[in-house]
């Protein structure tokens, strides 16, 4: 007697802890479904921006100055959307191990929350289809947020005349679409905190120092040097 009653504990205990296994899952899926919701709004939001810039179609030194240089909204999106999707994926696969340890019935690695085993097949293929459909979700919205950020090049290259690629960390190419060649291109750099950016030297640079120390050491304003360079290779194309 001693031992049955020993053994019906022991079965009660691993069914609470089952049942909190099963609360820490769902828990977990409504917090990616709450990450996909936020992700959806924030698309929306850089879709209504790509809209109203192509409506706009005018010069604004300010939104100017923001979209190419000061904070370059194209990359920091990126770069915010990238770590995201990072660890959504990473709880995914956390939490896929997790379904896959319950429903083979094995014991739980210390790296994931719980022990014991998981006697409910049907429960564990529920959540496993719940993360699947979650995973899922995230991948399209990533694939929806990659042609937003294409779209948004193309219209900052339309209105500004300026191709905006990063080169390496905190590094930036810019190529006018009025330049003689293809390897006329300007390199800025960012400070750590993004607040300023700093020209680097290049062949074409050396070739427009005037423009250089008017705009950027006496003037102290990219946009207008920027400008004053679109303006000056637009009129080298007109009189050729």
């Amino acid at each position: 007697m001693k031992v049955l009653k020993s053994q019906e504990c022991t079965a009660e205990q691993s069914t609470v802890v089952t049942k909190e296994e099963v609360d820490t899952l769902r828990l977990k899926i409504e917090e990616l479904e709450a990450e996909r919701s936020k992700l959806e709004e924030e698309n929306r939001s850089l879709e209504m921006k790509l809209e109203k810039l192509t409506v706009q179609g005018d010069y604004d030194p300010s939104r100017t100055k923001v979209l190419h240089l000061s904070m370059n909204p194209a990359s920091l999106a990126k770069q915010q959307r990238k770590e995201e999707q990072q660890q959504l994926q990473e709880e995914c696969e956390r939490l896929r191990e997790l379904v896959r340890v319950l429903e083979g019935g094995g014991a739980i690695p210390g790296n994931l929350e719980g022990v014991g085993g998981f006697q409910s097949p049907q429960e564990v293929a529920e959540l496993k289809k719940q993360v699947e459909s979650a995973e899922l979700k995230n991948q399209r919205l990533k694939e929806v947020f990659q042609t937003k950020i294409q779209e948004f090049r193309k219209v900052c290259y339309t209105l500004t005349g300026y191709q905006i690629d990063i080169t390496t960390e905190n590094q930036y190419r810019l190529t006018s679409i009025y330049a003689e060649h293809q390897g006329d291109c300007l390199l800025f750099k960012a400070s750590s905190s993004g607040g300023k950016m700093q020209l680097l030297e290049t062949e074409f640079s050396r070739t427009i120092r005037e423009l250089i120390e008017l705009h950027l050491l006496r003037q102290d304003s990219i946009p207008a040097f920027l400008s004053a360079l679109t303006l000056d290779l637009f009129s080298r194309q007109t009189i050729a």
